[in-house]
């Protein structure tokens, strides 16, 4: 590592070195000035605070620095209103991050809101080789009014990331800033059971080792390990960026080389990047001609469980190490076989009798050498942005990018890991062991052309723009897999040590793969603004969209939208009043979804769904397992985008000199032409297909508040604040699903839970109690007695709060995070408090040591031989949490200790903490992320670290 870092700085120094040598002579920096707030929009439109019309929010680059998060999706939660983030894993460098703005508005289509980095929109839902630190603002697009340029893209919201750039006129600028923390496991409150505990439960119910111990042989047990120790390790993290800024009369540059590297709370996984970035602004003499240049580079590599992409193996209690620390057996001893050869000679195929599995679980976790996952990706994103002013009214605009993936992987397992040997001997085979490869590449292509004229004429200032975009994207993969390595040479991506085929036994059959696909889109589309005295203001957006996805005569749609404000502040009414702006606003709009089918982790939407408007007859093997030709897909040259219709409200305002200011929204969101379930005549061989039918709605309002309590040169404090509130409700679906733990039916909510209430423990025979359809107590539940309960697992409450103060050059920044209202059912709890998994070999939760017995009749766990229903709410929590999402020290040191002649121009050194502390009545891990169950759920960690941040 540590040549890697000097090979880093080196690097650091030599561009560093070449812009200090190119900057022949001083250059004055600019005077300072007010400047108004400035809002951009889609396709680089800019307005002032108080001449915007739509809901939006713009994040600053401070939220986001010196964070210790692989991804910024992590800095923003809590950051901004509307905005659900949830990370569904804490593996380093993972892609399961939801991000929901303004609820779910789908049932089976993609949810996900369009990123646009640079004005280029990303091809994929995961930035993971995107740094931080290069970023200056993201703006979050709510409404129609700021949607509806995105036609059938913006359904979902959009964000607009703009990284950092060089200023005209300044001085050479240099920065440096590092950062190096520990991630150590957050608490669970499973209360799971040591070895006395375990062995006393054992015992109360008659079985397995505790039934053959005596009292004081259990209380005297030599062996109590600490599975969770031995599966969660804390790790080290780091990061180090070097930036250099500066500017002459006509050009500006921003450039900067990044490293950031994470260790996981698993052994085994770990995430590094290096990133460079060089941004370069300049124009003409006249100021007529602009443009912009961007590179981005990254390379990132991660090591990673299986479980991370393969959720088959979350119940697998001898292939996912995640469940380790909770199933395995207390009383066994850790560390004792070196490798698995030594377990294999031990314990034979017995894998999961007595335990074993915890033994299997260690060895998985030895990763390279039994287990492995590595996956490397190599990012390309440039884009150009040009423009020239015909006159002092009309400018001609293009902006043209490419955003590049590149992607390879390694997985398998090595020939000398237990789980090779094992399916090795069980085959009768002589060797075991598998290697799969993966290549991928994915180029998206991006080119916007306009024509845009603004003129004032007196107090009238009308604007007017015309858009062409044109987006391609070309997708190609293919994997290759060998069964059967010789453990005398394999080596991990070398393809050496591979077994040749075996004809006579039909052993060591390789496979191999590939897909290809291209999509595309054309769009125009037309703005149009409109402004008087400042007062009053108008915009419009029209644009006809055309997707490759849908057949002849369903290719092209229409969106729009239309949006005012109303400057109630510039009225002559409001002379002495305590506004500084008073803006009221309105939207109303269209915008659709073409990617009709959800995207999975690190996947391209638009990749998907490629034959949904075509019949598709595909070769597979039938009845009796014979070879044919049959029909995979019903052909629906109706299908089309859903479109999605939004009014908003919102209120705007400053008060008090700009001390106190904030806005309020109200929406109603309306999702039509939902694509889902239509029934289908059983002669085509399928139930039902795929088309557009079905209504979703989601209600809601929006509360932003900020408040400079103090502001002068010693001291500063300033509280801020954001809340949403949002419901979704089903309005029309032909298909309903009216059984099962989740409902979807008309004037339900999205995936309603439905489950037999549980009411307790019988206290005369330590049964389950239930409520039964009729409303009378039962020991019985059954399907007939599920009720609706009105609840699902999307927050009804999201947003966050802190604060920011600063005295005498210390300060302390802190953010709070919050999601309530939302249930989650916790099955990983169901299996520590179920004694069937204690009977099968499995640790449980201490809890169960206050089971039911005739002499312990008051008590809320049931018997140990009572038998448990799966389909009742007793498990069902309200997972609202608070957290302390982010806090931070530090100091900057007075600009008293520096001169001209410094070398060092400013130095600021923190310590933080990111997921402090977390309260709720969850009792997992982690209470975040919008999945239904959090069963071998990789946690989220808690990380503190200390960094300097110093510019020359």
């Amino acid at each position: 590592m540590n040549v890697k870092l000097r090979v880093l700085s080196a690097g650091a120094l030599f561009f560093i070195n070449g812009m200090y040598e190119a900057q022949t002579k001083k250059i004055d920096t600019a005077k300072s000035k007010e400047i108004e707030e400035v809002v951009v929009l889609g396709y680089n439109r800019k307005y002032t605070k108080p001449k915007d019309v739509s809901a939006n929010t713009t994040v600053s680059a401070e939220v986001m620095e010196n964070r210790p998060n692989v991804s910024f999706l992590n800095s923003l939660q809590g950051s901004a209103p509307g905005v659900t983030i949830a990370s569904n894993s804490g593996s380093p460098g993972s892609a399961k991050i939801d991000l929901v703005i303004r609820g779910i508005s789908s049932l089976s289509a993609d949810t996900e809101p369009l990123v646009v980095i640079d004005g280029v929109p990303t091809g994929a839902n995961q930035f993971r080789n995107l740094n931080a630190e290069d970023i200056e603002t993201i703006s979050i697009l709510r409404d129609a009014a700021a949607t509806s340029i995105y036609g059938n893209r913006g359904a979902n919201g959009v964000l607009l990331v703009k990284t950092k750039g060089g200023r005209f006129n300044s001085n050479l600028r240099l920065s440096y800033s590092t950062m190096t923390g520990v991630s150590v496991m957050p608490k669970n409150k499973y209360n799971m059971a040591d070895a006395h505990q375990l062995l006393r439960i054992q015992k109360n119910n008659g079985v397995l080792l505790g039934a053959t111990l005596t009292d004081d042989k259990i209380d005297n047990y030599p062996i109590n390990t600490n599975w969770e120790k031995t599966f969660f390790k804390a790790d080290v993290t780091q990061q180090h960026n070097v930036s250099a800024t500066f500017g002459g009369e006509n050009t500006s540059v921003y450039s900067s080389i990044g490293y950031l590297e994470q260790g996981g709370l698993v052994p085994n996984t770990k995430f590094q990047r290096f990133t460079f970035r060089n941004n370069i602004t300049g124009r003409s003499a006249d100021k007529r001609f602009n443009y912009t240049a961007i590179i981005g580079l990254g390379y990132s590599k991660r090591k990673q469980l299986n479980q991370e992409t393969n959720s088959g193996v979350n119940a697998n209690v001898v292939q996912n190490p995640l469940l380790g620390s909770f199933m395995s057996l207390p009383y066994l001893p850790s560390g004792q076989y070196a490798n698995g050869r030594d377990l294999f000679n031990a314990i034979g195929n017995a894998s999961s009798a007595n335990g074993n599995f915890a033994y299997v679980l260690e060895d998985v976790l030895k990763g390279d050498q039994s287990v492995f996952g590595r996956f490397n990706e190599t990012s390309i994103f440039a884009s150009s942005t040009t423009s020239y002013k015909l006159t002092d009214d009309i400018t001609l605009n293009n902006r043209t990018g490419v955003d590049v993936k590149l992607g390879n992987s390694f997985a398998g397992r090595h020939p000398n890991g237990y789980l090779s040997i094992v399916v090795a001997y069980n085959g009768g085979i002589e060797y075991g062991g598998s290697e799969t490869i993966g290549n991928s590449r994915e180029l998206n292509f991006t080119t916007v052309s306009s024509i845009n004229y603004n003129k004032v004429f007196g107090e009238h200032t009308i604007g007017l723009g015309a858009y062409m975009e044109y987006n391609k994207v070309h997708y190609y993969s293919s994997s290759q897999t060998q069964n059967g390595l010789d453990p005398k040479n394999f080596v991990i991506g070398t393809g050496v040590g591979y077994i040749p085929f075996d004809p006579d036994k039909d052993t060591y059959l390789p496979s191999v793969g590939a897909a290809k696909v291209t999509a595309g889109a054309l769009s125009y589309f037309a703005t149009a603004d409109y402004d008087y005295a400042d007062k009053y203001g108008f915009s419009g957006t029209l644009r006809r969209d055309g997707n490759y996805r849908f057949a002849p005569g369903n290719k092209w749609g229409t969106f729009w939208s239309v949006g005012g404000r109303w400057n109630i502040d510039k009225e002559n009414f409001m002379e002495g009043s305590p506004f500084d702006m008073l803006k009221l606003r309105g939207s109303y709009g269209t915008q659709g979804n073409a990617n009709v089918v959800a995207a999975g982790d690190d996947t391209n939407p638009l990749l998907l769904a490629t034959g949904i408007s075509r019949e598709i007859n595909v070769v597979g093997n039938g009845y009796g397992n014979t070879p044919g030709y049959f029909l995979s897909n019903i052909a629906n040259p109706t299908v089309q985008w859903e479109e999605i219709k939004q009014a908003n409200i919102g209120l705007d305002f400053k008060l008090f000199k700009n001390k106190l200011e904030g806005n309020v929204d109200i929406y109603r969101k309306d999702t039509d032409m939902l694509y889902y379930n239509i029934p289908s005549s059983a002669i085509t061989g399928q139930y039902n297909f795929r088309g557009n039918y079905g209504g979703l709605r989601n209600e809601g309002v929006e509360l932003v508040l900020r408040y400079n309590v103090l502001n002068n040169k010693d001291y500063k404090l300033t509280l801020f604040a954001n809340a949403s509130y949002n419901e979704n409700k089903i309005t029309k679906l032909l298909i309903p699903v009216t059984t099962g733990s989740l409902l979807l039916e008309e004037g339900g909510t999205i995936n309603e839970w439905n489950l037999v209430p549980y009411l307790g423990v019988n206290p005369n025979n330590g049964n389950e109690l239930y409520l039964d359809a009729n409303g009378n107590v039962s020991e019985q539940a059954l399907d007939k007695d599920r009720r609706k309960t009105g609840k699902n697992y999307f927050p009804k409450y999201t947003g966050g709060f802190g604060l920011n103060t600063e005295y005498k050059g210390f300060f302390l920044d802190a953010l709070f995070s919050f999601q309530a209202k939302f249930w989650r059912s916790d099955n990983q709890l169901t299996w520590a408090l179920n004694p069937a998994y204690m009977r099968s070999g499995n640790n449980v939760s201490a809890d169960l040591l206050n089971a039911w017995t005739p002499d312990n009749r008051e008590t809320d766990i049931p018997a140990l031989n009572a038998t448990m229903s799966s389909i009742t709410d007793r498990l069902l929590f309200d997972a609202s949490y608070l957290r302390l999402k982010n806090i931070t020290l530090g100091y900057n040191v007075p600009k008293k200790f520096f001169n001209e002649r410094s070398v060092l121009k400013s130095a600021k050194i923190f310590v933080q903490g990111e997921n402090i502390v977390t309260w709720t009545k969850w009792r997992g891990y982690d209470p975040e992320g919008l999945g239904t169950f959090p069963l071998s759920v990789y946690p989220n960690p808690r990380t503190f670290s200390i960094g300097v941040n110093l510019d020359f």
